[in-house]
């Protein structure tokens, strides 16, 4: 977080308008763009409904999409 208290680039974020997680992607003012952990289309977040997750919450998280990926049919 910079002193603003908004997340860098890079760092893992709980949105919770969204209840979603993504990684910042960027910075378009006054939102902070996210990307989804396991890829796929931005979206825009309030800083306010942002908060850094922890080590076990990224670890978690990284889990639950390779878990959801693994579900999907692979087009052969």
């Amino acid at each position: 977080m910079n002193e603003d208290g908004i997340p860098e680039v890079g760092v893992a974020v709980h949105d919770s308008a969204s209840g979603r997680v993504g990684l910042v992607a960027g910075h378009r003012s006054p939102y902070v763009l996210l990307r989804p952990l396991g890829g796929g289309r931005e979206w825009e977040a309030d800083p306010a409904h942002l908060r850094p997750l922890s080590r076990a919450e990224f670890l978690s998280a990284q889990l639950a999409e390779v878990n959801a990926r693994s579900r999907q049919p692979h087009p052969f």
